[in-house]
């Protein structure tokens, strides 16, 4: 169930949340709100693949 959750949400994620990787976004030079999105797109992914 909570797998299954976790998949949705990174569907929604990948539609509607930027991807920086594609834009070549320096980490060491985003913005808090960009390092929020980029780390809330990791832990819905780390918990997909569980």
């Amino acid at each position: 169930m909570k797998k299954q959750a976790f998949k949705t949400l990174a569907k929604i994620n990948k539609l509607i949340l930027p991807s920086f990787t594609k834009k070549g976004l320096d980490i060491s030079k985003a913005s808090k709100l960009q390092l929020a999105i980029v780390g809330w797109r990791a832990f819905v992914t780390k918990n997909s693949l569980n």
